[in-house]
């Protein structure tokens, strides 16, 4: 008997924390099925990914781990597909811990660690850091180190 099993998110700027959680996902059964949040329901969740929708559900399709991948359009999809799907496990991280327990009446529900050291809102933030103003400060500070360096040598 196959053992499906659902998650979903929004895989922006796709790092090691992302692939982590996928491949101990898919551990947990024999099929992968991923919802990647569309643009326009992370503008609903109040997020704005930097990549857009359809390379990011390009990117998890092209993942080992991943049977399929799949578009989340809204919060009520999640009960849909796991009918759809006969889904047995739906697992998520554990940031969203609770959040989703009342879907323990149909599937077993898991919250997994997130990988220490990576987050997708802490690569936004340290990139929004850069501002045009201060890549021409660094772009200055690189020239003038490097016209030091032909200098000394």
């Amino acid at each position: 008997m196959t053992r499906t099993v659902l998650t979903y998110g929004t895989f922006d700027l796709f790092h090691i924390g992302h692939l982590n959680i996928l491949k101990r996902l898919k551990e947990k059964g024999d099929r992968l099925i991923v919802g990647v949040s569309t643009d326009e329901f992370n503008a609903v969740k109040g997020k704005k990914p930097i990549v857009p929708f359809e390379q990011r559900l390009e990117i998890v399709q092209a993942i080992q781990y991943v049977d399929e991948a799949i578009p989340e359009d809204n919060w009520d999809q999640k009960r849909l597909d796991i009918a759809k799907y006969d889904v047995d496990v739906f697992g998520i991280g554990e940031d969203w811990k609770g959040k989703f327990d009342d879907l323990g009446d149909k599937v077993e529900v898991v919250y997994l660690p997130r990988t220490s050291g990576i987050s997708t809102t802490e690569m936004k933030r340290v990139l929004s850091a850069f501002d045009e103003r201060h890549v021409d400060e660094l772009k200055r500070t690189l020239d003038s180190l490097s016209q030091i360096v032909k200098e000394l040598s």
